[in-house]
C-alpha cells in the first residue's frame, strides 16, 4: 500500500490514498497549524474504530444477522511524554437488531484478535525505513 503526501505550508499535508481518496491533515493553531483538517492521532483513533466496526458488520452478515443500527464511541488515552502514544483505547459498540449477545461478542473477538489491521498494527513491532530524496538513510543518529 502506498500514498503520497504534499506539504501545503504551515503544518498541513494533503495526500492521495492508493484507492484514490484525498486526505487533508493539519495541526491546531497552538501547534503552528491552521486547523484545516484532523490531527494524525485523531485519524488513527478513528481508523481503529472503523476497522473493528467493518469487521463486526462483515462477521455478523456472514452469520446471517441483520444489523439495524450501529455506532461506536471511542476514547484514546495518550502518554504525557513524547511520543505521546496511545496507551489505552476503549471502544463502546452500540448495535441494534435481532443480535444475540454471544454472536456480537464473537464478532468483536474475531475483529480484535484476528482481523483488524489497525489494532494489530498499533500493537506490532513495526519496522520503519527512511529515505531522503530517494537515498536510503542508514541511521538517523
Amino acid at each position: 500500500m502506498k500514498a503520497r503526501l504534499n506539504w501545503n505550508g504551515g503544518m498541513a499535508f494533503d495526500g492521495l490514498t492508493e484507492s484514490g481518496h484525498r486526505v487533508l491533515l493539519d495541526a491546531g493553531e497552538e501547534s503552528g497549524g491552521a486547523n484545516s483538517g484532523p490531527r494524525p492521532p485523531e485519524v488513527l483513533l478513528h481508523a481503529a474504530a472503523v476497522c473493528t466496526g467493518m469487521d463486526i458488520v462483515l462477521v455478523l452478515n456472514k452469520m446471517r444477522l441483520k444489523v439495524d443500527e450501529f455506532y461506536m464511541d471511542i476514547e484514546g488515552t495518550r502518554a504525557e511524554e513524547h511520543p505521546k502514544r496511545f496507551t489505552e483505547i476503549a471502544i463502546t459498540y452500540y448495535l441494534k437488531g435481532d443480535l444475540p449477545e454471544d454472536k456480537v461478542i464473537r464478532a468483536i473477538k474475531l475483529s480484535s484478535e484476528t482481523y483488524c489491521t489497525v489494532i494489530h498494527s498499533l500493537n506490532a513491532a513495526t519496522s520503519y525505513h527512511y529515505a531522503i530524496n530517494d537515498e536510503p538513510v542508514k541511521t538517523l543518529e
